[in-house]
């Protein structure tokens, strides 16, 4: 089965995920600075989601290059992906209205351990797929980043009930750790 129509499906969904977001941030009535003051939760929430999206699509699409073709259990994989990255909007709404309250911070906590671990599910079958010898096997070797981000995300979750800016750091804390380019794939497939 081709991957052009997984790829295809899967930017369609991540770029109407970041439109919903952007169209929840509501415009201010007042023209003044003040007026934007009361939207930082807001608009901060939504920063970090659009980087977390960002973040998801850039190694979706670096995953499906090094792939030859998917099956039914891939998509049901990627379809288990894409319903927990539905869920981002929808969390960084609630966070930012409610300025970083413990529950909401908690829920986006819970989306994004469930997120992470969806990918590393849909990682793992599509090396699978392709054998335990091919280049995104190799690529991925033991996924480290992946593995220290579900604990990332449950120490947060955690720590949300002590402080929840303590979770918000630990939730920037793995945006940057994968912001920092991963290669692994890029270098298999030049090789």
């Amino acid at each position: 089965m081709s991957k052009g129509r997984l790829e295809a499906f899967s930017d369609g969904v991540i770029a109407i995920l970041i439109t919903i977001m952007v169209l929840e941030m509501k415009v201010p009535h007042q023209a003044d600075i003040a007026a934007l003051r009361t939207l930082a939760p807001i608009f901060l929430s939504y920063a970090l989601s659009f980087v977390f999206l960002g973040i998801y699509w850039n190694n979706h699409h670096h995953l499906l290059q090094a792939v030859k073709h998917v099956n039914g259990q891939v998509l049901w994989a990627n379809m288990h992906l894409l319903f927990w990255l539905s869920l981002i909007p929808f969390a960084t709404g609630w966070m930012g209205e409610n300025y970083f309250a413990p529950m909401p911070v908690a829920l986006y906590g819970v989306v994004l351990l469930f997120a992470g671990s969806a990918y590393y599910i849909l990682a793992q079958i599509l090396a699978g797929l392709h054998g335990k010898d091919s280049a995104l096997a190799r690529a991925l070797g033991s996924d480290f980043k992946g593995k220290v981000s579900v604990v990332m995300y449950l120490a947060a979750i955690i720590l949300t009930f002590v402080n929840s800016w303590f979770s918000c750091a630990l939730y920037v804390a793995v945006a940057i750790l994968w912001l920092i380019p991963d290669r692994r794939i890029e270098n298999v497939l030049t090789q």
